[in-house]
C-alpha cells in the first residue's frame, strides 16, 4: 500500500536556504521510494511580504484551504516543517481532528526575531514551545540543537534525530580558475541578512579576495560598506557549485544556525570551512581536519587554508539525501496514533 505523507511548509521556492533544500531533497527521495507526497506551500495561497524580509512570503486566510487539502488527501502521516501561518493552520487542523503529527526544528526563530525586532528570546522560545508541544515527535538535526531546546523547556523524550544530506554529484571539486581573482579566495554563500553575521567576516583584513554569493535584505548596505569585497549576487544549480568549488576557504560567520547545509556543499567541493565554535559548525565539521573553528574568525580562516581538500570531500561523502529521507520516514507517526494532548506535556520556559 502506498504511503501517503502530507508536508506543510511556509518556507519554499523561490527561497534558497537550508530549510527549502532539505524539504525539496527529502520529498524527492521519498517519491523515488514510492511515497505519495502532498506539498502544502505558499505557492497555493495568497501571500503578503514578511516584515523586514519582503522576499519571504506569508500566506493569509489559509486555514480553510489547508483543511480542505488535508481532508481530501487523507494522509497517513502529517509533518509540519515551519511555525508560520501554514504551519499554524495545519497544527490547528490536527488538534481539532485529534490527529497525531510530527514537527521539525530548523531555525533559531527566537534569536532572529530578537535581532530584528528586539523581542526577548524567552518570549520566542515560549511561542516555539507552545507550537511544538502537541507534536508526537520533534525532529532535530544535531545533539546541540536538542540540548538547546531541552534547556529551553522542550520535552526531551519527544526529540528524534533527522540529519541532512548533500548532492555530491553537483557539488564536487572543479577547476578553480573559474574565478580570476587574487587568491586566496575566502567565500561566503547564503542569505545576506543580519543574522548571518557577515560584518565579522567582511571587516577582516585578509590576503586575497573576499567573495559573497547570495542575496537578502542586507545586500545593498554591505556592498556599500565593503567596496573591496566581490558581491556576486544570487546563484543556483551548477553556477553556484562552480563558485563554491573555486573558493580556497569557505567562511561561515553565523552564530545562529541549527545546522548549515551550505557547509556540506563546500566540503563536497573540497573546500575547507572557517567558522566560530558554535552550534552548527560543531556538529558538521571535524576541527583541524575539514574545518577550523576559532573564537577569532581571522585565525580560523588562515588555519582552514592549510587543510586537505581530500579530507573535506571524503567527509561530505558520508552524507546523502537518501539516508536523510530514510531517517525522516522512520520518525513519522501515523495520524491515528494517540496524539499528545496540547497542554501539560511540556515544561514551561
Amino acid at each position: 500500500m502506498t504511503l501517503k505523507i502530507a508536508f506543510i511548509t511556509d518556507a519554499w521556492k523561490p527561497q534558497i536556504n537550508g530549510v527549502v533544500t532539505t524539504i525539496d531533497n527529502t520529498c524527492r527521495a521519498l517519491r523515488e521510494d514510492g511515497a505519495d507526497v502532498l506539498m502544502i506551500t505558499p505557492e497555493q495561497f495568497n501571500t503578503i511580504p514578511c516584515p523586514s524580509y519582503p522576499s519571504i512570503r506569508l500566506s493569509i486566510k489559509c486555514y480553510p484551504k489547508v483543511r480542505q487539502l488535508l481532508e481530501h488527501f487523507a494522509p497517513d502521516h502529517i509533518h509540519i516543517f515551519t511555525e508560520g501561518p501554514l504551519g499554524m493552520a495545519a497544527r490547528k487542523f490536527c488538534l481539532q481532528k485529534h490527529l497525531a503529527f510530527t514537527t521539525s526544528f530548523h531555525t533559531l526563530f527566537a534569536e532572529y526575531v530578537n535581532l530584528r525586532f528586539k523581542m526577548p528570546v524567552s518570549w520566542g522560545y515560549g511561542l516555539l514551545n507552545w507550537f511544538h508541544g502537541p507534536a508526537s515527535r520533534v525532529m532535530v538535526a544535531t545533539p546541540s540543537v536538542e540540548a538547546n531546546l531541552v534547556a529551553r523547556g522542550f520535552c526531551t523524550n519527544k526529540m528524534v534525530r533527522w540529519s541532512r544530506g548533500v548532492d555530491t554529484e553537483r557539488f564536487r571539486p572543479r577547476d578553480k580558475t573559474f574565478l580570476d581573482l587574487p587568491r586566496p579566495i575566502a567565500m561566503y554563500v547564503g542569505r545576506v541578512a543580519i543574522e548571518k553575521n557577515l560584518d565579522n567576516f567582511l571587516s577582516l583584513d585578509l590576503p586575497g579576495t573576499k567573495v559573497v554569493v547570495g542575496d537578502g535584505p542586507s545586500f545593498e548596505k554591505l556592498q556599500k560598506t565593503y567596496p573591496d569585497a566581490v558581491f556576486a549576487g544570487f546563484k543556483t544549480g551548477d553556477a553556484l557549485a562552480e563558485y563554491m568549488a573555486a573558493a580556497d576557504v569557505f567562511v561561515f560567520p553565523s552564530k545562529t544556525d541549527t545546522f548549515g547545509i551550505v557547509m556540506l556543499d563546500a566540503l563536497a567541493c573540497g573546500v575547507p570551512v572557517a567558522a566560530y565554535p558554535v552550534q552548527g559548525p560543531l556538529d558538521v565539521l571535524k576541527d583541524n581536519l575539514t574545518g577550523c573553528m576559532r573564537d577569532n574568525l581571522h585565525e580560523a580562516i588562515l588555519g582552514a587554508l592549510a587543510l586537505s581538500t581530500e579530507d573535506c570531500r571524503n567527509h561530505a561523502l558520508e552524507y546523502s539525501w537518501h539516508k536523510c529521507s530514510t531517517q525522516f520516514k522512520g520518525n513519522l507517526v501515523h495520524v491515528k496514533h494517540h496524539a499528545t494532548k496540547p497542554r501539560g506535556h511540556v515544561r514551561s520556559v
